[in-house]
């Protein structure tokens, strides 16, 4: 029983000094020690890794931190101006086009577009740009390069990029430029972008042909299915004359008669420069199976640099110490100084060492490291979990009082997107209707519609109030836009001191008389109008639909939704048999021809298969569009967008709905923080404050002794009864008498 008593107290001392001893660090951190301290960005990824960093193929939003901040495209956007302003990124700055007739003959700048045959962009790009430290660029002393061609064996072992010990540079020239855009073609890339840019790009269709060609020479009596294929060389000799390398500092792009909207792609990383050198170096046997390719270990000249890469766990980047700096921009928006977003006005950036991608499959613990100080932004691409956040602080006064304490920074930005409720124009009901008089009719039963219809309320209710009303097609942040007063739709809202307000009820009611339906009835059978709304998914009980229900019964409609699955709802939408529906786009570049076009009559879904969804169709928005894709930034192209605006809000072709707001997290210690939708490279600009974090995850984690005491003193007196049992049997004699109780002398023993 003694022995038993020692290791039970032996037990609790050491279980106490082992808590003690984990508690000297912040509780729970994920991080080695020190870690906090250093100039290193923590955030996550969910789910799984990034499934494409090679430009080429790259297409989705949570690839965007890698590519954007390891391949430089030409052009980028200004970290902070608003409306999105187009900037020089490896290019020494924005080239203008020249325009050729059909002759080859020099045209003014002004000349009409219908007369322009070809548009030459001849974009100088900067000097002393060096790529990555890689090793497909590494030689030896003789000159060659050192892992190419590997022999067999070399090899083995090596699945990291970092397996391969030496490495190399070398200066980026606009043959880099010219070999990515090829590589667009290969069929060995199928990337996504592709067909769109050969249909601009003089000849790329044909290289392309050509270059199925020549694959399928190079794959002939091989195995179908093999990975291990002869290197595809795109440096050959049978290019193509829309995109040459005048020298090795200038580069020139040819495209089909004039598109303004071309250089925005300039600013994507399809477009961004790919050295034949990576090309040839992952081509080698071996490499596919290793998972050796540009999709896992990129190779670019920007900023950063990928140095860690495990799948599915965690991803790390570093800054490139070839990288020869950029400034902090020393403009910005209104409020920007204020906001301390020009402090660093002038300073070369990057500001942090190294960013560190750690997954977290739960939304839960990635919320709770958030919280406790582990991850300086929850996740870099996205922008729901700063609205999230401020939802739950606006419905929760204790969050927004522990999201105070903490210094969390919630800004929001307005996305250049839209969800709208669209009309089919080739309904009879609801469309354009076939003759004057009935589409004077279908258009006044569209805006009785719109009227009843409160977007305000959807917006507070579905949203959460992070989005905001549509007056129109073009969102915030693009040429074009007008904020209210000044760019209300007049035809459903009017100005009551100086601030929009959705016309009445009574309004609506009287349009809708006027369409022939006067209290939600046929004026000429009595018939009640039924109309219907297709959605993507859910049941017709959806509180969304409900709500949808209860709008147009104020006007005595009866709304039916027709729910399917959305294959099944694209398939009404391609043959037109949708009365009604909502969808949203998502622009690809911040111009208003990105939104108009959604109208543009030729673009009909059912009759061109284009994004044209309501197949909306007037003569002078489509007259209007053919200028507008031909227009330079300017005021002209400004009125001409007011006037495109002013017809659409006219004929109500659409419920314009609203624009949803996304936003950022940041902890307090992380500065230049500014959320946005199109500046993919935000990294670049953002910087930390070791230090302070260090400060406040000790003070968010500080470890709670009393807990421990407790435990102590429950397990103390849990065990004193026994202690005390113990120590009284041991006084004991064979015979229950004390051996030192008084009054018992030896003799008495003796005769007991």
């Amino acid at each position: 029983m003694g022995e038993w008593l020692k290791r039970t107290w032996i037990v609790v001392l050491v279980a106490l000094g082992a808590l003690a001893g984990c508690s000297r660090d912040p509780i729970n951190s994920p991080y080695e020690t020190g870690a906090m301290s250093e100039n290193a960005l923590y955030t996550a990824f969910v789910r799984q890794s990034p499934k494409y960093l090679d430009p080429a193929l790259s297409y989705s939003s949570d690839e965007t931190p890698f590519t954007y901040n390891i391949y430089e495209p030409l052009y980028q956007y200004h970290y902070l101006k608003r409306p999105y302003e187009l900037i020089p990124r490896a290019a020494a700055q924005i080239a203008p086009p020249r325009y050729l007739d059909a002759q080859g003959n020099v045209l003014p700048e002004d000349a009409p577009g219908e007369q322009i045959a070809q548009s030459v962009y001849d974009i100088p790009i900067q000097k002393d740009i060096l790529f990555q430290p890689h090793p497909a660029f590494a030689r030896d002393a003789q000159g060659g390069y050192t892992y190419y061609p590997l022999k067999p064996g070399d090899i083995d072992g090596k699945y990291y990029l970092t397996d391969f010990k030496e490495t190399g540079t070398r200066a980026l020239t606009a043959a880099d430029y010219v070999y990515g855009i090829r590589r667009l073609a290969s069929p060995r890339v199928a990337s996504p972008i592709y067909s769109l840019l050969a249909e601009y790009i003089v000849g790329m269709r044909e290289y392309g042909e050509r270059l199925k060609a020549r694959d399928q020479a190079l794959r002939k009596g091989l195995p179908a299915g093999e990975r291990d294929l002869p290197w595809l060389d795109l440096r050959e000799s049978d290019g193509f004359d829309g995109v040459q390398a005048l020298d090795d500092h200038t580069l020139r792009i040819r495209i089909r008669g004039k598109y303004p909207q071309f250089k925005y792609w300039l600013a994507m990383t399809f477009t961004a420069p790919i050295p034949w050198e990576a090309d040839r170096f992952y081509s080698q046997p071996g490499m596919a199976a290793h998972n050796l390719s540009l999709n896992t270990w990129p190779a670019g000249t920007g900023p950063y640099m990928l140095v860690e890469s495990l799948q599915n766990r965690r991803h790390v980047l570093a800054r490139n110490p070839n990288f020869r700096g950029e400034p902090y921009p020393c403009e910005g928006e209104p409020g920007d100084r204020a906001a301390g977003l020009l402090a660093d006005c002038g300073k070369l950036t990057p500001f942090m060492d190294t960013i560190v991608f750690n997954i977290e499959k739960e939304a839960f613990p990635l919320s709770g490291k958030f919280m406790q100080g582990y991850y300086d932004i929850p996740q870099v691409e996205r922008g729901d979990f700063g609205v999230a956040m401020r939802v739950a602080a606006s419905d929760s006064p204790e969050k927004a009082e522990t999201y105070r304490e903490h210094g969390i920074q919630l800004p929001t930005t307005v996305e250049t997107s839209i969800w709208y409720l669209g009309f089919n124009w080739l309904d009879p009901v609801v469309g354009q209707g076939d003759t004057p008089e009935q589409q004077e009719k279908n258009r006044k039963l569209r805006l009785a519609i719109s009227i009843a219809f409160n977007w305000e309320e959807y917006i507070a209710v579905f949203q959460d109030d992070q989005a905001v009303s549509a007056y129109g097609p073009v969102p915030p942040g693009v040429l074009g836009y007008r904020p209210p007063p000044e760019g209300i739709n007049p035809e459903v809202y009017d100005l009551v001191d100086g601030k929009p307000k959705r016309k009445s009820l009574e309004v609506a009611k009287q349009l809708l008389a006027e369409a022939g339906y006067p209290d939600g009835r046929d004026a000429k059978t009595g018939a009640p109008l039924v109309l219907h709304y297709d959605a993507m998914t859910g049941g017709g009980s959806n509180p969304q639909f409900d709500w949808m229900r209860r709008q147009l019964a104020q006007l005595g409609i009866q709304l039916d939704v027709r729910s399917t699955d959305y294959g099944r709802f694209q398939d009404k939408m391609r043959r037109g048999a949708a009365q009604m529906f909502m969808w949203g786009w998502l622009a690809d570049y911040p111009d208003a021809e990105n939104f108009l076009f959604l109208l543009y009559g030729p673009n009909g879904k059912v009759e061109h298969g284009g994004e044209n969804a309501a197949n909306y169709n007037s003569p002078e928005f489509n007259q209007l569009f053919e200028q507008l894709k031909y227009l330079d930034d300017g005021p002209e192209k400004v009125a001409l967008i007011d006037r495109m605006q002013a017809i659409v809000q006219h004929d109500a072709p659409w419920m314009f709905g609203y624009f949803p707001m996304s936003g950022g997290a940041y902890q307090q210690w992380v500065g230049n923080a500014k959320p946005t939708q199109m500046v993919r490279n935000t990294l670049q600009y953002i910087k930390l404050d070791p230090e302070l974090r260090v400060e406040k995850i000790k003070e968010w984690n500080t470890p709670r002794w009393w807990p421990l005491w407790l435990v102590a003193l429950a397990i103390a007196l849990a065990i004193w009864p026994s202690y005390r049992a113990l120590k009284r049997r041991e006084r004991q004699t064979a015979f229950d008498t004390s051996v030192d109780s008084p009054g018992a002398s030896p003799s008495q023993e003796s005769q007991s």
